[in-house]
């Protein structure tokens, strides 16, 4: 039997068209659907293209990084897509083919996982499910997602274009503090003097370029930062172990220095009305994903953040 396409004709692409199409469409990328495929990105290329010549429609629209499918995509990919999986799953290549689904690759920056996702994902494994988990920089991160090596990324910036699905997942207070020997003496000056006082007090920070401190001087105090870091460590709770054993002061995530505020052994340098706020997303590629796990894993993360 013979279907029309999104244009009206009575030409019937090849099921390898629309294999790389469903491919291209759920990944948002040529060059992760070749992955995905097997195929090189040149061939997935000629693939799309002769598919949209075909039907007579633009499938998808060309981004910096990937693609985004049309409208026409969209409803294309909503006819296929069953009869595909149906069909993968026969030949045992589809979720019925599989004794157990695959791990879910899960990424994003050490600390939140370590402190806050990965220990509210515990009941999920406990009920089987197997994660493999990646930490890393936001941007390297979106970029492998993008890739195809990754099912979900915390981000703390919201990806640009529409090749990726993100939701807000938390926000993140940012808090000027440090160990109660600093503390009493830094701030009664602070208030009275601003800023300035600090600069001969050691700065630790997990970058060079002090995104997080230079943000928070713009933010509260409305001028640049001029000091350089005394400790660099590219990670953030080592930067909170330094501060509470004296070194010197930081600006940190909230949630990372609870404990230590909430015992003492941090104290608030400044208490800001507004004070800088970070919102994290959830990313995921859109399109179906044949693992039912991915979409646990994401409504578990989404539902235990209400309470970070």
């Amino acid at each position: 039997m013979r279907h029309s396409d999104p244009a009206g004709s009575t030409s019937q692409p090849d099921l390898n068209l629309l294999r790389t199409f469903l491919a291209v469409h759920r990944s948002g990328s040529f060059t992760a659907a070749a992955q995905l495929l097997g195929l090189s990105q040149p061939t997935v290329t000629t693939q799309i293209r002769s598919l949209e010549r075909q039907t007579g429609r633009e499938l998808f629209e060309r981004l910096p990084r990937g693609v985004a499918p049309t409208a026409v995509a969209d409803e294309l990919a909503a006819r296929v897509s069953g009869p595909l999986d149906a069909l993968a799953a026969a030949t045992g290549h589809g979720p019925a083919g599989r004794t157990r689904p695959e791990p879910v690759h899960l990424a994003g920056p050490a600390e939140l996982l370590s402190t806050r996702a990965l220990p509210a994902l515990a009941d999920v494994v406990t009920r089987g499910v197997r994660l493999r988990v990646t930490m890393g920089l936001t941007d390297p991160l979106l970029d492998e997602l993008r890739a195809g090596r990754h099912d979900l990324v915390i981000a703390t910036t919201r990806p640009r274009g529409r090749t990726l699905s993100a939701v807000p997942l938390l926000d993140e207070e940012f808090v000027l503090v440090a160990a109660p020997v600093w503390a009493e003496r830094l701030r009664e000056p602070l208030a009275a003097e601003g800023p300035g006082v600090l600069h001969e007090v050691p700065l630790i920070t997990y970058a060079e370029d002090l995104p997080i401190v230079r943000r928070y001087w713009r933010h509260v105090f409305g001028r640049r930062l001029n000091c350089r870091a005394a400790v660099s460590a590219p990670d953030l709770r080592a930067v909170v172990a330094m501060v509470r054993s004296g070194a010197g002061f930081s600006v940190l995530p909230r949630y990372l220095c609870a404990d230590e505020l909430a015992s003492g052994a941090l104290v608030l340098l400044d208490e800001p009305e507004d004070a800088p706020i970070n919102t994290g997303y959830l990313v995921q590629r859109p399109g179906a994903s044949y693992n039912p796990h991915v979409d646990l894993v994401r409504d578990r993360l989404l539902h235990a953040a209400r309470d970070w």
